[in-house]
């Protein structure tokens, strides 16, 4: 077998690996590059290796960044089968077709305006086609092997979001295991992860492989930030993934609003992906920690805005009140719309609750910027800029190296690091050197690695 590195590395976004044996072209994972604009650019360019006319894709969750760019295969003739377990099919209609949707939204946006270099600002693919593409999609369980020609497949819960698995592929008598985004064991969502089956050669996620996550009680964390920002008569605003985080958040917000830790007011979620991903964590409960009732309980408490009109009749909403919308980096959906509004208001907050990515706006707010550009339009950042770390979903180095512990993996296992920031993967590949006996490599993007 051999791999081909399409994206994920160097980088945490586009994640796309290309497997091949003599008889068999299989694409694991095949995601959208985000953040800086040169990275973005790469979603425009021609399609690389010919990978629309692979036999199949194997995704290993549902996130834009490792699934997206499936209604750009699409687009371009692909008609082969795409593998996901059951939960991730169902997540990704959701993100595809809300991710057509606001592209077309906001090409059209760009026109109207005057606002792109280009005549007839065009969208990377349509709602359309983000529809036609899912119904390539075919579910499969957890640990049930299937066969893509003469590749081996089975897909194992790896924690993180709902759905969500590693891969290990299985031909030539050699095994490659590709560790999706690997979740936390003390999540306050989703199970922790299962260990990984033996394997020869495994591309390992590196986002937190810089850094320890904070022991702090986010709960506490959410509780002050609420507090404090309702205090000041200001409006709380919660730049959210739509698929774990927006549905955690609501949960934290009900628990402390019942427990009386926090004032009760009004809750919105503004996120037509977000409100239709917190019904399928509702039907898929057996595989994250929140029972349906608690799932329910939060559809009580909390607004859902499901139009436009809805999501504008927010701004008439007098005294502190919390907005929660996507998307979680702030790189487009409707929390731009409340940014307008409320951006330059000093007793309002900003709270991110995930990670941002390198030259998305939210990154650049947490880097203290006094104005940022939404929609053409520079805006003055005066409000609050807060972060909710303890609610990561992706494990840190330390959970890292535990995972692969728990998994016991032989020692001969080569490691390649993939899905990580330049500076996150060097500091992840000293501390694996050091602490394990893997050898351990850093591949560059197209580059080939021979298993």
């Amino acid at each position: 077998m051999r791999v081909v590195f399409l994206g994920g590395t160097e980088t945490v976004t586009g994640s796309k690996y290309l497997v091949e044996t003599e008889n068999t072209r299989i694409l694991i994972d095949c995601g959208l590059f985000q953040g800086y604009k040169w990275l973005r650019r790469r979603n425009w360019q021609p399609l690389p290796l010919d990978i629309a006319n692979v036999d199949a894709v194997i995704l290993t969750h549902a996130h834009l960044d490792h699934s997206g760019y499936v209604p750009v295969l699409y687009k371009n003739g692909f008609r082969g089968p795409v593998y996901a377990h059951y939960a991730t099919v169902d997540l990704c209609w959701v993100l595809w077709t809300d991710s057509g949707r606001i592209q077309e939204e906001d090409a059209k946006y760009l026109g109207k305006h005057n606002l792109s270099k280009h005549e007839k600002p065009e969208p990377l693919y349509t709602e359309e086609q983000a529809d036609k593409a899912h119904k390539l999609c075919r579910s499969v369980n957890f640990k049930t092997k299937f066969q893509v020609g003469d590749i081996s497949i089975e897909l194992t819960p790896v924690g993180h979001i709902l759905g969500a698995a590693s891969v290990v592929v299985e031909a030539d008598g050699k095994r490659i295991g590709f560790s999706g985004d690997v979740g936390r064991s003390n999540d306050l969502l989703m199970l922790p992860p299962e260990p990984m089956p033996p394997v020869d050669v495994l591309l390992l996620e590196s986002t937190y492989g810089d850094r320890l996550h904070d022991n702090t009680d986010p709960l506490q964390d959410l509780a002050e930030i609420i507090t404090e920002t309702a205090k000041a008569g200001g409006v709380l605003l919660i730049p959210s993934f739509a698929v774990g985080r927006a549905q955690l958040v609501q949960h934290l917000i009900v628990s402390l609003m019942d427990s009386g830790k926090i004032p009760r007011m009004p809750v919105f979620l503004d996120s037509p992906m977000a409100i239709r991903v917190s019904d399928i964590y509702r039907r898929h409960n057996k595989y994250h920690r929140l029972t349906a009732e608690q799932c329910a309980r939060s559809e009580q408490i909390i607004e859902y805005t499901q139009s436009i009109d809805d999501s504008k009749a927010i701004a008439e909403q007098a005294g502190p009140h919390i907005i929660i919308a996507g998307s979680g980096m702030a790189t487009g959906g409707r929390i731009l719309h409340h940014f307008k509004h409320w951006l330059g208001d000093h007793r309002c907050t900003v709270l991110f609750s995930g990670y941002q990515a390198g030259g998305t706006r939210g990154a650049k707010m947490m880097q203290g910027v006094q104005h940022i550009k939404v929609h053409g339009e520079w805006l003055p950042v005066k409000a609050k800029i807060r972060s909710l770390d303890g609610l990561s979903a992706h494990a840190d180095y330390q959970e890292l190296a535990d995972w692969l512990a728990n998994s016991k993996l032989t020692e001969s296992m080569n490691i390649q690091l993939i899905h990580g920031e330049p500076n996150t993967l060097e500091t992840f590949r000293d501390f694996l050197l050091a602490n394990t006996k893997f050898d351990v490599d850093i591949p560059d993007y197209m580059s080939i690695l021979r298993v």
